[in-house]
């Protein structure tokens, strides 16, 4: 079954049930995660060892947590040349992105005669990229998450990653952590990774940030330990938008929604119409291609996509297809249409937009350049797409000089009368007189 919605026949909380997609309500996972985050604080590595052992099925020790560098030389020599050449092109093209991004380590302006004001530019002090398991090995997520930081010099970068079933770190991932110079990876996921960088434990490293996808569990933890660290960009089940006018291939279009389909029964894929031709043609491509789909686990994640959190919206108009983009605010979205460029400056909200028959996700997931660890969940209206600028912060400076102090003095000395701070305007008036 492919969902099918007509935007002028829903109700109001039809069309909000839609737009809230999967990654909202986290109410029991959060539950779970907060025993897990408090038996983390309290306990440190036992909890991770019991953790580990419950939810992976890997008996660790204190001498296998932390991969050593035997592991990372075992694996990178285990990894084929096709693959080593990918991630190389990859690592490459994701490099001259992000380098592209670098501010300039410090600026001055001249506000007014003698007053100066600018800003400092400094890499954060440390940070714990994440980088999930689960439903298959996520090479391209560390070299997402890793560029930049590494681009933008932080002095301490670790990941946390879950050991595959026989406690080992997946070769792909730890040939990638080679090619950044990341020699501390540890082999910890879920929640229980999330506390372990956010309190410190007897092998983990306390860090000030922690970035990188997860399932909803790490999500939790991220939620609840938010005052203990910075979690970074918010990033829940997948999804995309395809929006579409009919003019390319509805094959394609079917091929493309799909993408992001696939990653999970709570993702979310829909394409968006104002053509009701396209909508069948769409349909119909969309239910010979599921059935071709060969790997039963994935079939089964885009079945339930297509008739859940994803399917086919169609509009009574291009403006009122745009309008449900901008609401929806998605992950990912695709412009296909006879001239994509028109309607970009009217995307408003988006993590990504990808113009053009010819570039599919796919590109942008693993080796465009941009990066693909995005907002979720209607976050993409305030929150913009890990980049370099996660891993640095800014420094305000200023500067007057003594002239410049007597033109702004009672300027200053006033403010801090209307606003009733005393020693605001003493600190100023004695330097006056």
């Amino acid at each position: 079954m492919i969902a099918r919605y007509r935007m002028s026949e829903l109700t109001q909380s039809e069309q909000d049930r839609i737009l809230r997609r999967a990654g909202s309500d986290i109410s029991a996972q959060m539950e779970v995660a907060r025993e897990i985050c408090d038996t983390v604080r309290r306990e440190g590595d036992t909890a991770l060892y019991a953790y580990t052992e419950a939810f992976d099925g890997v008996r660790l020790n204190p001498g296998s947590m932390r991969v050593t560098e035997e592991e990372i030389r075992e694996a990178t020599a285990q990894v084929d040349e096709r693959t080593a050449e990918t991630l190389r092109y990859a690592a490459r093209n994701i490099r001259r992105f992000h380098e592209a991004q670098m501010p300039e380590p410090m600026w001055m302006m001249e506000v007014d005669q003698g007053i100066m004001a600018g800003e400092k530019v400094t890499a954060i002090p440390d940070v714990a990229l994440y980088v999930p398991r689960g439903k298959g090995s996520f090479p391209s997520v560390l070299l997402m998450l890793g560029t930049p930081a590494v681009v933008a010099g932080v002095a301490r970068i670790i990941v946390l990653t879950p050991p595959n079933e026989v406690g080992k770190v997946d070769p792909a991932i730890l040939f990638a952590a080679d090619l950044l110079g990341i020699r501390e990876i540890y082999k910890v996921g879920g929640a229980q990774a999330i506390a372990a960088v956010a309190y410190g434990t007897e092998t983990v490293p306390k860090c000030a940030k922690v970035l990188g996808p997860g399932n909803p569990y790490v999500t939790a933890a991220k939620r609840l330990v938010m005052g203990a660290i910075d979690p970074g960009v918010p990033a829940g089940p997948s999804e995309a938008i395809i929006l579409t006018d009919g003019s390319v291939d509805p094959r394609l279009v079917a091929h493309d929604v799909l993408i992001e389909a696939e990653h999970g029964p709570d993702s979310a894929a829909l394409v968006v119409t104002w053509s009701a031709e396209a909508a069948d043609a769409v349909e119909a491509q969309l239910r010979d291609l599921i059935e071709q789909i060969e790997t039963p686990m994935r079939r089964s994640f885009v079945e339930t996509v297509m008739r859940r959190y994803g399917g086919i919206v169609e509009c009574e108009s291009k403006d009122e297809a745009i309008d449900f983009v901008n609401r929806y605010a998605p992950e990912h979205m695709e412009i296909l249409t006879v001239d994509p460029w028109a309607i970009l400056p009217r995307i408003k909200h988006a993590g990504e937009i990808l113009m053009g028959e010819h570039t599919p996700i796919t590109l942008c997931n693993f080796l465009l350049g941009p990066n693909a660890i995005l907002p979720t969940g209607q976050m993409a209206r305030t929150v913009s797409a890990v980049s370099l600028h996660d891993f640095l912060k800014r420094s305000s400076i200023g500067y007057a000089t003594k002239e410049g102090f007597q033109k702004v003095a009672p300027y200053a000395a006033h403010f801090a009368d209307l606003e009733g701070f005393e020693m605001h305007a003493k600190a100023v008036r004695g330097r006056m007189k």
